[in-house]
């Protein structure tokens, strides 16, 4: 194609001068099926369209070759070197169209990827549930886990013990075939070894040929105070076996913790909630308090303390994961009013009240909408 005679590159595409990148791609894509030799055999004006909007996505898709097509033209994109169709500058070219016509456009431009090497194995996952009390004191747990090993008995090779695997005779062991299409050369995985490279005349009787069996294999999981529910634990090497002698994933024990029927946590602090009678609750006093690792604590309940009052335990909530650090542990009192007085209760409940004991009049006014606005975020 002479440089007088082409079409403008946005013409070429089918699209505006404001086209966006993903715009462009669609409309080169669109034309490059349209038009592909496979399509079109023996047509050469379908490859030479084939060639002018590969020509013109190349260019377009560029910023900088787009800066200078617009200002400058033709002309500008040739001054820089650029004289026409190039395959070396689709850097992109394979994200654009994919595996077409059953070939990897990947490969079309000389980079051959062979599929038939060796593949790490698939990680695998683990869902691993344990209690608050395990989470706060860090366990160490025996799980079973079904997997792809490589096979014993082969070695993970496929052949039976005491035969090798020959070098595929179509693709010379590169697990791929090049051919001509119209213009382009191109790379296809072999059809006789599907890309292995290789040739297994002997399957291992253990495996089939497959290289790996299937095991159950326990594993000791060690789980580090302070882990909370989605936090993940790395085993390398620990997944399935990899393919042709490839490398295992990994697996991934996932913590779930358990809700606990009295604690409540809250990053590294606990929350627990505590009854107390009236009484104590008047008189005020000590109160014994359990917690998460089950160790006893005493707390001071100061006299007259109310229904939601909350005292704070230093360094008895969770541990900090890594660190040595807890956090705290938070009582929040539960007065409980007894439903059932005895006549001698009654009585001196009673007279506490005719002396004015009530205690109405210690209340500050407006206190219980001073209370809603300090559990609502409001000032004080």
């Amino acid at each position: 194609m002479a440089t007088g005679t082409r079409r403008d590159y946005y013409e070429v595409l089918g699209v505006g001068r404001d086209a966006s990148l993903p715009d462009i791609k669609r409309a080169y894509r669109k034309l490059a099926v349209q038009l592909h030799p496979d399509r079109n055999p023996d047509n050469p004006e379908a490859e030479e369209r084939f060639k002018e909007a590969s020509e013109a996505y190349a260019v377009l898709s560029d910023a900088e070759k787009r800066a200078r097509y617009d200002r400058f033209g033709h002309d500008g994109v040739a001054a820089n070197g650029f004289t026409g169709f190039d395959p070396t500058a689709f850097g992109d070219f394979a994200d654009v169209l994919g595996d077409l016509f059953g070939v990897t456009f990947g490969d079309i431009f000389g980079t051959q990827r062979r599929r038939g090497g060796p593949r790490r194995g698939h990680d695998l996952q683990y869902t691993l549930r344990i209690s608050l009390e395990d989470a706060a004191r860090g366990i160490e747990r025996v799980i079973r886990i079904p997997r792809l090993v490589r096979c014993a008995a082969c070695s993970g090779s496929g052949a039976e013990p005491g035969t090798t695997l020959e070098p595929c005779g179509t693709c010379r062991g590169g697990g791929q075939v090049m051919f001509q299409r119209g213009f382009l050369s191109v790379s296809q995985t072999c059809p006789t070894c599907a890309g292995a490279g290789r040739i297994n005349r002997h399957p291992c009787q253990e495996c089939g040929g497959r290289g790996r069996a299937e095991e159950e294999n326990s594993l000791r999981v060690k789980v580090p105070p302070g882990v909370a529910t989605g936090m993940r634990l790395r085993l390398s090497g620990e997944g399935e076996a990899g393919e042709r002698g490839g490398p295992a994933g990994d697996l991934y024990v996932v913590v779930a913790v358990d809700e606990h029927e009295r604690f409540v946590r809250e990053s590294a602090d606990l929350h627990v909630e505590v009854p107390v009678s009236v009484f104590h609750a008047m008189l005020g006093g000590a109160l014994e308090v359990s917690t998460v690792l089950g160790e006893s604590r005493t707390v001071a309940v100061d006299p007259g303390s109310q229904p939601g009052d909350v005292l704070r335990l230093r360094g008895d909530g969770m541990p900090h994961l890594e660190s040595k650090r807890r956090g705290d542990l938070h009582v929040h009192l539960r007065v409980v009013v007894p439903r059932r007085l005895t006549d001698e209760q009654r009585r001196l409940i009673a007279e506490i009240a005719a002396a004015g004991g009530d205690g109405l009049d210690q209340e500050p006014q407006r206190g219980f909408f001073d209370r809603l606005k300090r559990a609502l975020g409001g000032d004080d």
